[in-house]
């Protein structure tokens, strides 16, 4: 099996909603469109910024035939398939390979905290379950944290697991992969560690949630990533760190919904009920973004 199969910039899709929950078609194609306008061909579906813990078996089914369709073949498909324990997972896989993925994010399951073996056992059990190739998922903020000598030995003892993703902000598991020459797909899930990914050639890609909304600015990034050292580069990095502080503020999907209704794409709508605090904040995100999305990408139209 390949190693290096996935690689370069994915787009962390949302999951645009309607008001009884279901997954919206129309606002999800128009997202793959204007992603796919802009150069971005590879999705990352059902994630942490798709609200994974949110997408009912019959949701996956909706969202995967919609990206197919809207992406008219030409979209490579990462599709999440996160749950609180082993069932779950296998439900959803058998979704995605019956629905056309390409591969697989497989969480860690949430909620509770496990230790290493345990971790270990569900990984390899999922991976049982699955014809597709698998990138591990780590996401300590809302399950336990992979070590990084589990990884490794997952890696290199099951044949479906290919790599991971790390959204922990850390690149010591992708530091370890390189440094014991495990051939393992690198892809860095947390944006503002591209650089130092980068700089340190210690992944192959990112699976972003910024790209899905600026996807001008990633693929810029990851384009200068041999010239790390460059004066558009710098400026590229001032951008990113601007835009993530202002993410730093909200739960991520509802900022990257709020960017999304400012860029035309899609009217935004959540999960939870919004506080009058709350929708301030969001009213100032969206006032906010076009003046910096003038200064970030020079010469990008704003609108979808």
């Amino acid at each position: 099996m390949p190693a290096k199969q996935f690689s370069g910039v994915h787009a962390a899709l949302l999951t645009p909603r309607k008001s009884d929950g279901a997954v919206d078609a129309a606002a999800l194609t128009r997202l793959v469109q204007f992603l796919l306008a802009r150069g971005i061909w590879k999705f990352a579906l059902n994630g942490a910024t798709g609200e994974f813990p949110l997408m009912r078996p019959q949701d996956l089914e909706v969202a995967l035939e919609t990206v197919r369709s809207a992406a008219q073949g030409r979209a490579q498909i990462l599709c999440g398939i996160g749950g609180i324990g082993i069932g779950p997972s296998r439900e959803l896989a058998a979704i995605a390979q019956e629905r056309g993925a390409n591969g697989l994010l497989l969480p860690m399951p949430y909620f509770f905290r496990y230790e290493q073996h345990d971790l270990n056992a569900f990984c390899r059990e999922a991976a049982k379950s699955t014809d597709l190739p698998i990138l591990l998922y780590n996401l300590p903020q809302f399950s336990t944290g992979l070590a990084k000598e589990t990884v490794r030995t997952l890696i290199e003892s099951v044949p479906n697991i290919v790599g991971i993703k790390d959204s922990g902000g850390s690149l010591d598991i992708l530091r370890d992969l390189t440094e014991h020459e495990v051939e393992a797909c690198r892809i860095v899930g947390n944006d503002p560690v591209l650089r130092p990914a980068l700089s340190e050639a210690v992944c192959d890609g990112i699976v972003s949630g910024i790209a899905c909304v600026l996807p001008e600015l990633i693929l810029r990034l990851y384009e200068q990533g041999n010239q790390a050292s460059c004066a558009r580069f710098d400026d590229s990095w001032r951008s990113l760190r601007e835009i993530a502080r202002q993410l730093d503020s909200f739960p991520t999907p509802w900022a990257l919904k709020w960017i999304a209704q400012a860029r035309g794409i899609f009217d935004a709508s959540f999960a939870q009920p919004l506080s009058a605090e709350r929708a301030a904040r969001g009213a100032e995100l969206k006032s906010w973004f076009p003046e910096w999305f003038a200064a970030a990408v020079p010469g990008g139209a704003l609108t979808f």
